[in-house]
């Protein structure tokens, strides 16, 4: 295996090639290596842990997303109400530095939990992670938003900018290196809360699939899951339902009883109209629109100048057959044949469909979006252009919007990942609340 196949099957990551470029890089330097074929057969147990820590995504900050806190810190005082845990098991994968493990810590305290009420179980593929979290001190980049109030109540000042965490706190989580698809991390049931944010968007789909699997075996039937945005219709495809309190992304095994502790927590959910809704209802997250796309008459105009339209492929003439699925017969050309071609492995061939779809439709957002994808890791930039074409067409395109806050975000764009974030969260606002009874 290269480098990059070794990479991809140590961290299971879907890593791009641009990604281990720059971390090769990195460390070739470091190693005074300037021969590229040198450096990769130098690469031993030792190095390949090096660039692991130079690809995993380390970046987090305390009360990120403060409102699956307050998810978790409601669903842990009405199970505990119930009488029948007197401690609650938590998990928190990955941890990065620490941010969110001492977070939701801080959330439970703050909330009346008593601290010998939960133990929480911190895991992350860095080492490096592992360590800073361990230490406990984190500077200003750690502490965002206009409620810092937490930081006096949970912190000591340790001078330049620097604050360590309470030891209280610090003891009721434990860190520890692992890897959520490899790793024996807990028995079958054992958590009652588990944060898996934003790790899933790094997987290729049976990665997802299996990475979902190991995290509804660890997670109680009754229990609650907090995702990323971006990842609530992976978790739907995959045996999870949603739940509807704004801006969580909380979610339950499909399972899972429906009067669990979870049901009727008195937090803000989504809305409809003027009336606020307590009731997780089985509504589902919405699905990956790769077929069937709304095509919106007549054709729209070019794109303004701050987001120009990318260029569209003339159809080439004559038209070329259509592709064939491996080993089967020729593909009729329509948007569920490009899908099709790349779930089963083959996406040079559906990329080539999309390009003949986007420039024989220039209306299909559907098309536009799935070659979005299909180019996200080795043309970043192109992607981008394609998924902007996508919610032109159609404005609400949730699959879209995450994806190009992740592109954003993955080009150090926050401001635009924060806007386009806040965009597909109002997406899904609307969505749950047209689905909810009235």
């Amino acid at each position: 295996m290269n480098t990059l196949q070794r990479l991809r099957a140590a961290t299971g990551l879907n890593l791009s090639r641009e990604t281990v470029e720059r971390a090769m890089r990195s460390r070739m330097g470091a190693n005074g290596i300037e021969d590229r074929a040198q450096y990769e057969a130098s690469v031993d147990e030792t190095e390949l842990a090096a660039l692991v820590e130079l690809v995993v995504v380390p970046e987090s900050w305390l009360f990120r997303d403060p409102q699956a806190f307050a998810v978790a810190a409601e669903f842990t005082k009405q199970r505990l109400a119930t009488g029948g845990r007197q401690l609650l098991r938590m998990l928190s994968i990955p941890c990065a530095g620490g941010e969110e493990p001492y977070t939701l810590a801080m959330a439970l305290v703050d909330a009346g939990v008593p601290p010998t009420a939960f133990a929480i179980d911190a895991v992350d593929l860095s080492t490096a992670c592992i360590a800073r979290a361990q230490e406990g001190l984190y500077g200003r980049n750690a502490f965002r938003g206009k409620d810092l109030d937490f930081r006096d109540r949970h912190f000591t000042h340790e001078g330049d900018d620097l604050y360590r965490i309470d030891p209280a706190l610090r003891r009721r989580v434990r860190f520890r290196q692992g890897n959520l698809l490899t790793s024996e991390l807990a028995p079958p049931g054992t958590y009652d809360v588990i944060f898996c944010r934003n790790l899933l968007i790094y997987f290729d789909a049976p990665t997802t699939a299996a990475a979902i699997a190991r995290l509804a075996a660890l997670l109680a039937n009754d229990g609650v899951l907090l995702a990323g945005y971006a990842e609530v219709p992976s978790f739907v495809r995959n045996g999870f339902m949603t739940l509807p309190y704004r801006q969580a992304f909380a979610l339950r095994k499909h399972t899972s009883p429906q009067n669990g502790p979870y049901a009727l927590l008195p937090l803000p959910v989504n809305e409809v109209g003027n009336e606020r809704r307590c009731s997780p209802g089985p509504e589902a997250a919405p699905r990956e629109r790769r077929v069937a796309p709304r095509r919106p008459t007549p054709v729209p105009p070019p794109m303004p100048a701050q987001a120009p339209a990318p260029a569209l492929r003339p159809a080439p003439r004559p038209t070329p057959p259509p592709p064939a699925v491996a080993g089967g017969s020729p593909l009729a050309g329509t948007l569920e044949d490009a899908a099709r071609l790349a779930d089963l492995g083959q996406p040079r061939e559906a990329q080539a469909l999309c390009r003949t779809l986007t420039a024989r439709e220039p209306d299909n957002a559907g098309a536009w979006f799935l070659l979005g994808l299909l180019t996200e890791d080795d043309a970043p930039d192109e992607a981008q252009a394609h998924l902007r074409r996508c919610i032109y067409l159609e404005p609400d395109h949730y699959e879209a919007l995450c994806h190009l806050a992740l592109l954003a975000g993955r080009q150090g764009d926050n401001a635009a990942r924060e806007t386009l974030r806040e965009r597909a969260a109002r997406v899904w606002r609307r969505r749950q609340a047209s689905k909810s009874p009235s």
